[in-house]
């Protein structure tokens, strides 16, 4: 039998089982949350192993792990190594840039407005405009996008404007509802909100819950959350509705990702390895996330 085979399983706890039930995970995704909660702050690399213990409990197999690691390698985000009979895969540095900037949208401050304009030169600029839809940018017409945020990295013949608001008046929010989906997002924030806010409530400060509980939880909580937060348009107040429920999800994100975080640590700790031994419980980096959400 391979090195790199599991079988060790964990049963989770009901607050858990319940957490998960309903939620569509898929493999490359949720791969991509372990490495970006857990593996970023650690070093970038992981004994595939262990991947495939913590995926597992999601209801994801052994099979669909390394087919969704094949594809990450692929993808170019990325790259496997050998340490004897056990197989490691290493954030590349592309990947491992990408996912420290986009932690700083769940663990730190509240991302500052910068207005962008993308004007799409050429012919067929749909497939640059579907991704930058998917990077919470509004589609103004087949070749010019709006977004409040850098764009990313985009071809040649893309042209991209900064700008700033020169006018606060309420043309601002009708010009947000119109270019924006914002009923989606706000639906997507208040079932976010329903369904860890009753978890949260029924674990109270976590005693209930063991460690591979807490980190599995505490995945469920950054793998929704990212869904949400990469896509969304990140408007400032004064475009976004009255009742906008981002910002109860953001402190509820905060509040649970602290109170999970000791014993979700702990575990990975004693579990997760890469090629020199053990990950280290905790790191300055995984620190200074812990640091940021308790200051909001």
């Amino acid at each position: 039998m391979s090195a790199d085979n599991v079988k060790l399983g964990h049963d989770l706890s009901e607050p858990v089982a319940a957490l998960l039930a309903g939620l569509p995970i898929k493999a490359a995704s949720f791969i991509v949350t372990i490495y970006g909660d857990v593996i970023e702050p650690r070093g970038g690399v992981v004994w595939i192993g262990n991947l495939i213990e913590t995926c597992k409990s999601v209801g994801i197999t052994e099979t669909l792990v390394r087919t969704a690691v094949s594809r990450l390698v692929t993808a170019g985000q990325l790259a496997g190594e050998r340490e004897g009979r056990r197989s490691y895969y290493r954030l590349t540095d592309a990947a491992q840039a990408e996912f420290a900037e986009a932690a700083s949208l769940f663990y730190g401050p509240e991302p500052a407005v910068r207005w962008q304009f993308v004007l799409i030169n050429g012919p067929a600029p749909e497939e640059i405009m579907q991704g930058l839809e998917r990077d919470g940018f509004a589609r103004l017409s087949p070749w010019l996008a709006m977004g409040t945020h850098p764009a990313p990295p985009l071809p040649g013949r893309v042209v991209v404007f900064n700008a700033e608001l020169a006018t606060e008046n309420g043309a601002l929010k009708e010009l947000a509802e119109e270019a924006w989906n914002l009923r989606h997002f706000a639906e997507a924030y208040s079932e976010f909100t329903a369904r860890f806010g009753t978890f949260s409530r029924g674990v109270g400060d976590c005693v209930v819950l063991s460690p591979f509980d807490c980190l599995i939880a505490r995945l469920l909580l950054v793998h929704q959350y990212r869904l949400i937060m990469l896509r969304e348009p990140h408007l400032p107040k004064s475009a976004l509705p009255a009742d906008w429920p981002g910002e109860e999800a953001r402190r509820l994100f905060a509040e649970l990702y602290l109170r999970l975080s000791n014993k979700a640590d702990a575990y990975v700790g004693r579990r997760f390895v890469n090629e020199s031994g053990k990950l280290r419980e905790t790191t300055p980096v995984s620190q200074a996330r812990l640091d940021h959400l308790k200051s909001r």
